[in-house]
């Protein structure tokens, strides 16, 4: 049998879902994303990367107060979309490159801003990924960092990652805010805010969306209707399955 890599797992998952990405409403709206926005705006000839784009939400938010904006992505499927709605929409500075963020082909201190957007809990390689990240980053340049991220206790954390695991088998890990600030200080960047907002996700459009099989579906419903009140309480877990997630904004310097 043919080993499968992490990487044509991860490029199996998204490409066939690109559409549903982009049109993913979770994906496409939030504070989080404007704010990304304003950290662009006023520096009109600015180099932005955004890591792991895919929909190109961020790319689409922050390329009208950019000079160019790289949208980086290993699903070609996904920055097939992504340049498509871009030149609908106008925006002829956003292009795309496909690639994985442990190895970027891009020089050092490439880019004034480096952003990512719900992609660092997918990275194959957490560490790797930041520590890319921080290179291509000039000095005194900002990174963003948006995320699922897990709560810092045990039996909340096992639930979270295995609920995410059975919908999507390209999950890797939603870190805890203690895990990102140890990674964003071991990739060399100094974190400069960082704030937690709950984001409430609709059960079936979360595993429409990655067209989770019934099976899969079925099993995170018993868990579901297995776990403690803790659990149930906590995660705010609906009678149909929606629950809420807490979502990181990290923003950091080199």
């Amino acid at each position: 049998m043919q080993e499968k890599s992490h990487e044509a797992l991860l490029g199996q998952q998204f490409g066939a879902r690109a559409a549903a990405y982009l049109n993913s409403a979770v994906h496409a709206q939030g504070a989080d994303l404007a704010a990304l926005a304003d950290l662009v705006r006023g520096h009109d000839d600015a180099r932005v990367l955004d890591l792991g784009c895919g929909g190109g939400h961020v790319s689409f938010a922050v390329a009208p107060h950019a000079g160019s904006v790289t949208a980086y992505d290993l699903s070609t499927e996904m920055l097939d979309v992504v340049a498509h709605a871009a030149a609908e929409r106008g925006l002829h500075n956003v292009r795309t490159e496909k690639g994985v963020v442990e190895h970027l082909p891009f020089a050092n201190a490439s880019f004034d801003f480096v952003f990512s957007r719900f992609s660092a809990h997918h990275w194959r390689d957490f560490d790797a990924g930041l520590r890319e990240a921080a290179r291509v980053l000039k000095p005194g340049g900002v990174a963003g960092f948006v995320d699922s991220i897990c709560p810092g206790v045990p039996l909340f954390d096992t639930y979270l990652q295995s609920i995410e695991l059975l919908r999507d088998p390209s999950h890797v890990r939603s870190y805890s805010r203690a895990e990102w600030d140890a990674a964003i200080a071991r990739a060399g960047l100094v974190c400069t805010a960082t704030r937690v907002h709950r984001l409430r996700l609709i059960f079936s459009v979360w595993v429409e969306r990655m067209s989770t099989p019934k099976l899969q579906c079925d099993a995170i419903r018993a868990l579901q209707n297995a776990m403690s009140e803790s659990v149930t309480r906590y995660f705010n877990i609906g009678a149909d399955g929606s629950f809420d997630l807490d979502v990181t904004f990290v923003r950091a310097t080199r």
